[in-house]
């Protein structure tokens, strides 16, 4: 069995090309939850969403976020009449919030029902949200802008800010109390090989690796683990990775992720534009691996799938 430590979307394009060159029945996704949020009454798991649709074949790859085909019937009306609009939800989008709302009601848990969505979408990977108790990334802005508060939620510094603020830090509410969800520890302790996908180190692993007993375990698997770095040339494909490790001290380069990752992983995956960094990641007690990392297609996507699973 695979495992895979996943965000956003980096993870889904590289789960996707695991998907393609391993069985999907045999890949489990632990998913970060930090993102979560509750608008319009809905409750919203941005990266287990985009998990799921990219696995499902209905991710939309132009926006990099969101379902293929959308359409904005209710967004434009909610517009209309100045309801809250900032986090954009498609009408495709808003029905998988509707039901994982109602379901959540019902008393099901939140790793119930990302299986019973993942189902629905007839996706064959295991979609495990890192715990079903609620942890909730909160930012603290270094200059907020008028208006803003001093520390804001995940989505209203990375959709409503657009992560264009300086961080001065990040803490993930509710992780120490939290449990992980079931299935987490069992599978990263029985796991083949544990993939850390290219996502966010401070806001998509961070708040995976705050869970208690999450670290432990990866630990005691060290030499299993295989991490993508998701910093290329000093700088994030997409989103503020970047920024943010710059800005809480780190330093942004695969050589930054090494240092963050070394205690927990053992191997990590840099990219041909990086191969430079590899003797002193190999300091660290790291093999590293030079291949191409960026996932422009599906088929690029296979390709470091099948570098990951033979590293």
């Amino acid at each position: 069995m695979l495992v895979a430590l996943a965000g956003g979307v980096g993870a889904a394009k590289l789960l996707s090309g695991l998907a393609a060159v391993h069985d999907p029945s045999e890949l489990t996704a632990v998913v970060n939850t930090g993102d979560d949020l509750v608008l319009h009454g809905l409750h919203i798991c941005p990266d287990i969403d985009s998990v799921t649709y990219a696995l499902a074949g209905l991710d939309n790859k132009t926006t990099g976020w969101g379902v293929v085909g959308e359409t904005w019937t209710v967004a434009e009306n909610l517009r209309a009449i100045g309801g809250v609009t900032w986090f954009q939800l498609g009408d495709r989008d808003l029905a998988t919030h509707l039901f994982r709302t109602q379901r959540l009601s019902e008393g099901a848990t939140l790793s119930e029902v990302t299986a019973e969505l993942a189902r629905a979408r007839e996706v064959a990977t295991r979609l495990l949200p890192m715990s079903d108790d609620p942890v909730r990334t909160w930012v603290t802005l270094a200059d907020p802008p008028p208006g803003a508060a001093g520390e804001v939620a995940f989505q209203d510094y990375f959709v409503r800010l657009a992560h264009d603020v300086a961080v001065a830090s990040i803490r993930f509410e509710g992780a120490a109390a939290a449990a992980p969800a079931p299935g987490v520890l069992d599978a990263i302790a029985s796991a083949e090989r544990v993939v850390c996908c290219p996502s966010n180190p401070v806001v998509s692993i961070g708040p995976i690796l705050a869970v208690p007993g999450v670290l432990d375990a990866l630990v005691a698997r060290r030499d299993a683990v295989v991490a993508v770095s998701p910093i290329i040339a000093g700088a994030a494909l997409k989103g503020p990775a970047d920024r943010l490790l710059r800005e809480l001290g780190h330093e942004s380069s695969a050589l930054g992720v090494a240092r963050l990752y070394a205690p927990w992983a053992a191997t990590l995956v840099i990219d041909e534009a990086d191969a430079a960094l590899a003797p002193a990641i190999e300091d660290l007690e790291m093999r590293c691996i030079v291949a191409p990392t960026v996932m422009s297609d599906p088929a690029t996507a296979a390709a470091l799938g099948e570098v990951v699973l033979g590293a």
